[in-house]
């Protein structure tokens, strides 16, 4: 079912920006149409899985890939599509958030992407957009924290460190909230 999930996506997200003018908007509007289609249909994310929503953004970045949308600027679209489309069927954003985030670093480890910039992109995209749905931010950059880490695990080699060192290195989070996020994680160990 996972692999059909990403498939979608990846195929809704690459239609979608296909000749737009703004594919930012594209790509959001597209994930939101997936993830209010994933939820709808079973009702919440406990019960469809972290994984369907890691499915839904692994499937947009591949997608944005294709038209060769840069992975900060998808990262961010996709967070906000994932976090529009929870909130608007009454969902868990801040469980969405980490699932979000996984699948971005995911994809973008798949296709040969910076994870880094990956990572902090999926972060702050996560940060925001839970902002301007009203949910809790700071419990949004920590859901998201250990969702790039736990992609990073999966990824393996060096990637955990490479997510680690980006996000304290990225003067746009907030350094207190992750560098507490971090703490909360394997990823945190010195």
């Amino acid at each position: 079912m996972l692999a059909k999930v990403i498939q979608e996506a990846t195929d809704a997200v690459a239609a979608a920006v296909k000749g737009v003018d703004n594919i930012l908007d594209a790509i959001t509007g597209s994930v939101k149409d997936q993830v209010v289609n994933l939820l709808q249909g079973t009702g919440e994310i406990a019960s469809t899985g972290i994984e369907a929503i890691a499915s839904i953004a692994s499937g947009a970045v591949k997608g944005a890939g294709q038209v060769g949308s840069s992975i900060t600027d998808t990262a961010a679209s996709t967070m906000s599509g994932i976090v529009k489309g929870v909130s608007q069927v009454g969902g868990d954003v801040v469980t969405a958030v980490r699932g979000g985030a996984q699948g971005i670093v995911q994809a973008t480890a798949e296709t040969g992407g910076d994870i880094g910039s990956a990572a902090v992109a999926a972060v702050q995209g996560a940060i925001k957009a839970a902002g301007d749905v009203g949910a809790n931010t700071s419990a949004a950059a920590k859901s998201a924290v250990g969702g790039v880490l736990d992609a990073a695990t999966t990824v393996g080699g060096s990637a955990v460190a490479t997510v680690r060192n980006a996000l304290l290195s990225a003067a746009a989070l907030p350094r207190d909230v992750i560098e507490s996020a971090l703490k909360g994680t394997n990823g945190g160990k010195k």
